[in-house]
């Protein structure tokens, strides 16, 4: 089977990875120098003779076979897979010297020097992203292996200057979103590791002003002032003059973007003039209380906990009332999209099913009723990953409903409950791109911001099940482009995890840099307010990785949390029995649980539960086990069927 394409590392000692992230072997320091002195070149021929003079101060007898023989071993090394006598693709020669022909994506500085630029045109938010990425790829030194190399000299100071733009252009990002305390750290080991650059003077000094540490600011001014003066006799220059008289003037214009919120203001007072008006009405405040809540969940975690919370109350206040219809309108008003098919809180979620099973069984039967539809689709949108079959039942009664009342928001809120109850079989990516669909089609008609959002998540997710990352790229796009404009901060955490999950499969990202990229996506998730997704997300996602690239499975991340029965068979062979291994909730992780156990089973040779793993991974086979949740993947299924067939096979 052809393997993917090598890549290599520049940005600190010079390496080369396979497409599995395993180092190839280099050999001694000559061979290295070859490659560095050919990626200098950034695809250019190298004459022969200029490798000999650039190697060696004083050439020796035999210099030019030795670069030959240096060329040959690399070619074996980055090439594996040439047939014998074919012609070179990647280091190739030409006339007397040779080109290393890579694409702009296998060399980390190549790749760097993109980010930065493209970092230049987005905005600061993207920038963030994108130059956090970008910076994390750096090791040390350019061309470290090589620090007194004349042929490196040029290259390593050029991409030493941009990377401390990308520094400064990080800060000025965080800058620019009201982060300036974040700033603070890095400034302030720039300025020390580069005294001379009056940028990052500016930046931290800023940064400290906006941080309400106006004296620090004015004491940075000075050492800059100080240090300029006396190590290179010349005074600061005019942007550190200006910034250094505005502090004094305490201008308005250096606050940032900080603004007064006369929204947050208007709705103080509306709400105070709610309360006047309606002293009493216990059950209009009730049913206007979920309208706030279900705005509130949208807004972050901080809100998304809260609306939580309260919500429980307000349906034990409506229960109170004793009036099913009010408790009816109170339960199935909460129409805030769901994503995860895993309960953050699985207590509260089964107080919320008991309250709309109560609601419904006094309900007047029969009828096409929006409030009955609505309890039905709560119940399937909070039985996450169960295989119980009635709230699949429920889920479809309330789509039915919704389609023949043609009531757009019920229908919305409806499919979000069978999207819910799609994983009762594996392998229904398909199934649930349908719904997706369908979700973004009637949303963006009908101007239902947050179904639109969830019908591109859930199109991004069923595209990475058959690794479509293409694909997956638009939905992601189109929902963080609404996340901006409809203020959905949520949506950022999984675009953040998909586009790890894009870096290590699609881009073959070396080991290290697709490990920051999910340890980076589960940071973030830490404060989501998530823990139906966090809880063991990042263990299982590194797991995955070690898995696919043939890298030892033990690790210090063992936190499995949810995921702990399918995981401990596979990595603690014979501390439980196969047969008592329980089958995965039916969720979007399901397929990669399986196909854990799957391993396991193999690993045993247990017949048994290789048929059984066998059995669940088939209507998936088409697909990459995991990754239908948009954040992780432990391989195709079909690379897992294959060993369960030929570890079944007779003989």
């Amino acid at each position: 089977m052809r393997r993917g394409p090598v890549t290599f590392g520049v940005l600190g000692p010079v390496v080369a990875e396979d497409a599995q992230g395993r180092p190839v072997a280099l050999k001694g320091p000559m061979h290295r120098a070859v490659l560095a002195r050919l990626l200098v070149a950034r695809r250019r021929v190298v004459p022969v003779s200029d490798l000999v003079d650039d190697l060696w101060v004083s050439p020796p007898d035999g210099a030019v076979s030795a670069v030959r023989t240096f060329v040959a071993a690399l070619r074996r090394a980055v090439e594996p897979d040439r047939p014998p006598r074919a012609p070179a693709s990647l280091l190739v020669t030409q006339g007397l010297g040779y080109a290393l022909r890579c694409e702009p994506d296998q060399v980390d500085a190549w790749r760097f020097e993109r980010a930065v630029t493209d970092a230049g045109t987005m905005d600061a938010a993207a920038a963030l992203v994108r130059l956090d990425e970008a910076l994390a790829w750096w090791r040390g030194p350019a061309y470290a292996d090589f620090p007194d190399a004349a042929w490196a000299r040029a290259d390593r100071s050029r991409l030493a200057e941009l990377r401390l733009q990308a520094v400064e252009g990080r800060a000025q990002a965080r800058l620019d979103l009201g982060r300036a305390a974040e700033a603070v750290p890095d400034l302030d080991e720039h300025v020390i590791a580069h005294p001379w650059r009056e940028q990052g003077w500016r930046l931290l000094a800023l940064a400290l002003y906006r941080s309400g540490r106006q004296g620090d600011a004015l004491a940075v001014l000075r050492r800059a002032r100080e240090l300029l003066a006396g190590h290179l006799g010349v005074e600061p220059g005019p942007a550190l003059r200006e910034l250094e008289t505005d502090i004094l003037r305490q201008e308005p214009r250096l606050a940032g973007p900080a603004r007064p919120d006369p929204a947050g203001e208007v709705l103080m007072r509306a709400v105070a003039a709610y309360d006047r008006v309606l002293a009493g009405g216990a059950r209009v405040r009730l049913e206007s209380a979920v309208g706030l809540l279900r705005n509130l969940a949208v807004t972050g975690a901080g809100g998304l906990v809260a609306a939580r919370e309260q919500r429980a109350a307000t349906i034990a206040a409506a229960e109170q009332l004793g009036d099913p219809a009010v408790t009816a309108r109170v339960i199935g008003a909460y129409d805030v999209p769901a994503i995860w098919p895993r309960a953050d809180d699985p207590a509260h979620a089964a107080g919320i099913v008991a309250a709309a099973e109560r609601a419904l069984a006094v309900l007047p039967p029969g009828g096409p009723d929006p409030v009955r539809a609505r309890l039905l689709a709560t119940i399937a949108i909070e039985s996450r990953g169960t295989r119980d079959l009635r709230p699949r039942e429920y889920a479809r009664q309330a789509e039915a409903i919704a389609r023949e009342l043609d009531d757009p928001a019920l229908l919305a809120f409806a499919l979000n409950g069978v999207f819910m109850q799609s994983c009762h079989h594996t392998g229904g990516s398909v199934h649930r791109d349908r719904i997706g669909a369908e979700l973004v089609r009637l949303a963006h008609r009908h101007g239902l911001a947050s179904a639109e959002v969830l019908g591109h998540l859930i199109r991004l997710q069923s595209s990475c099940a058959t690794a479509a990352f293409d694909r997956a790229d638009r939905h992601a796009e189109a929902a963080d482009d609404l996340a901006g404009r409809h203020e959905r901060p949520l949506v950022g955490v999984f675009t953040q995890w998909y586009r790890a999950l894009r870096a290590d499969v699609a881009e073959r990202a070396p080991v290290a840099r697709a490990e920051a990229l999910y340890r980076g996506a589960a940071a973030r998730l830490d404060e989501a307010g998530m823990p139906g997704m966090r809880d063991g997300l990042l263990p299982l996602a590194l797991l995955g990785l070690r898995l696919r690239r043939g890298l030892p499975l033990a690790s210090a991340d063992d936190q499995w949390g949810p995921y702990e029965p399918w995981v401990r068979p596979l990595l603690e062979p014979g501390r439980t029995a196969l047969a008592d291994v329980p089958d995965p909730p039916a969720d979007l992780l399901a397929e990669a649980l399986w196909c854990l156990f799957g391993r396991a089973a193999t690993a045993a040779a247990d017949r048994a539960a290789m048929v059984r793993a066998r059995r669940a991974l088939a209507p998936a086979a088409v697909e990459w086990a995991g990754a239908s949740s948009g954040a992780l993947t432990v391989g195709p299924v079909a690379d897992q069927l294959a060993a369960l067939d030929a570890a079944l096979r007779p003989g």
